[in-house]
């Protein structure tokens, strides 16, 4: 099933509060997926400081990471390690700790992942006292893949970017063929990182956001209501058919969307949003 919420804020006033928001909105979309959560948060000075590079790792602990690394800072936020380092940091990190799992990377965005009830993850994470311009959360309910922080969502393989899925793609093995003879790499089984690998080779390649969601959506076999996110931009797509629920909430102090109303409901100014469901195919995109 699945619950998917973002946040993408345009009113300045507003950004001490982007994790108090976002805590509240997951909190709302918990039983949609019980077994895991992750959060990619825009802006937040402590998790992502201006002019850092900053890696998100699943499988090694902050001391770990320190050793390793010697120079870098390291948080942790339930399974996964933040590190902050100059710009050759990614590249440290692969030939210094090979067994680590890269769950994000890029400037000014943290990924946080964890198994277990959302709810305490949030809590796990601080997500409360996060502050920034944009965040992303997903609630999983696992049906393609096993139940680990590698298997939640976000899935963040290019700089800055994010995407999260409610559905499952039905041709998600072929597509992954493909990708990989074309030199791209996997961390898990899940259908969900084919599609955030499938957009991330496409804006490498030079495609927006807009034309690699469209692309997306001419290659992909399935249901899926699709949100992503990057160092700049905001943006849903949804089936052919769009039998996965969503919602957008747009105000001039921020735009939303949620599976269900019950999470934009938490937002300060919801009553006056306009409130529509996005149609089929359409791709919908907001740029900071």
């Amino acid at each position: 099933m699945c619950g998917i919420v973002g946040l993408h804020l345009r009113e300045p006033a507003l950004a001490p509060r982007l994790g108090e928001l976002l805590t509240a909105m997951l909190g709302q979309l918990a039983e949609r997926g019980p077994d895991s959560a992750g959060v990619a948060v825009y802006g937040d000075p402590r998790l992502s400081p201006p002019g850092r590079t900053v890696v998100s790792l699943l499988g090694v602990t902050p001391a770990e990471a320190r050793a390793a690394l010697p120079g870098i800072v390291a948080l942790a936020a339930d399974a996964t390690t933040v590190v902050h380092g100059d710009d050759d940091l990614l590249a440290a990190v692969a030939d210094r700790l090979p067994h680590a799992t890269v769950i994000g990377s890029g400037t000014g965005m943290a990924v946080l992942k964890g198994t277990g009830n959302p709810v305490e993850l949030a809590d796990s994470f601080a997500l409360a006292e996060v502050t920034g311009w944009q965040g992303v959360g997903h609630t999983r309910m696992a049906t393609e893949s096993a139940v680990t922080p590698e298997g939640a969502h976000p899935f963040s393989v290019g700089p800055g970017q994010c995407l999260v899925h409610n559905g499952s793609f039905a041709n998600h093995a072929t597509v992954r063929r493909e990708l990989r003879a074309k030199g791209v790499p996997f961390d898990s089984e899940n259908d969900s990182e084919v599609g955030a690998r499938f957009v991330a080779h496409h804006l490498a390649r030079g495609a927006d956001l807009e034309q690699a969601l469209k692309l997306l959506c001419q290659r992909f076999d399935g249901f899926y209501t699709l949100l992503v996110s990057t160092g700049d931009s905001f943006a849903v797509v949804r089936d052919a058919i769009a039998c996965k629920p969503a919602l957008i909430a747009e105000t001039p102090a921020w735009v939303a969307m949620a599976s269900e109303y019950r999470a934009l409901d938490v937002l300060p100014g919801v009553e006056h949003a306009r409130i529509f469901e996005p149609e089929p195919e359409q791709v919908y995109v907001w740029r900071r």
